[in-house]
């Protein structure tokens, strides 16, 4: 790309939109997809609270911690023993965490240069593995203890849309430009 392309590009607002509006929607996305990786398992293992803070299990630390010294590695690991995802979904957090990595710390050669650092066509990648293992918690973990579910067999895996999705979509939704989800919240504030 020429510099004079990179200056007609660099002072487009839609163009400009368009770049940092979807490098913050990935990182986002990325925050999500970690904290259900972490924070999922960290909760499972809460037995109260005190005033400050959560109490863990000090099962946590023997389970979860001790498998590696990044929470985040720990859980992948344990998220893998466990089957809730496989080797294919480790290599693709890494590709999806190395495209967050650039975006955070080389923002400016997407804004200045237009580099292309894939993260629009990874963010499917990003979304399904959030998907699972949200999925897979609510499935194997919040359905069993629920007794509106009991005796219930035929839940449809592929219908469930956990929580952090659909905040996704309901961000893709408003960057649209749809605004009947801010109408539809409007009247039902309106209806109480």
């Amino acid at each position: 790309m020429s510099v004079t392309e990179q200056w007609e590009q660099l002072l487009t607002p839609a163009v400009m939109h368009e770049r940092l509006i979807s490098a913050s929607l990935y990182i986002t996305a990325f925050e999500l997809l970690k904290e259900s990786i972490v924070d999922r398992l960290r909760s499972f293992y809460i037995i109260g609270f005190d005033q400050d803070e959560d109490v863990i299990d000090e099962r946590y630390k023997t389970a979860v911690l001790a498998r590696n010294k990044s929470p985040l590695y720990a859980s992948l690991d344990w998220l893998a023993e466990n089957a809730v995802i496989d080797e294919s979904d480790l290599k693709s957090f890494e590709q999806l965490k190395a495209t967050r990595n650039s975006l955070a710390h080389e923002l400016p050669s997407l804004v200045i240069g237009g580099a292309d650092f894939k993260h629009v066509e990874r963010f499917q990648d990003l979304i399904a593995l959030l998907q699972k293992i949200e999925v897979w918690w609510i499935i194997n973990l919040e359905i069993p203890v629920n007794p509106d579910f009991d005796g219930n067999e035929n839940i449809n895996e592929e219908g469930i849309v956990p929580g952090p999705v659909l905040m996704l979509q309901m961000m893709l939704e408003v960057l649209s430009g749809n605004e009947e989800l801010l109408k539809h919240y409007r009247e039902s504030g309106r209806a109480k």
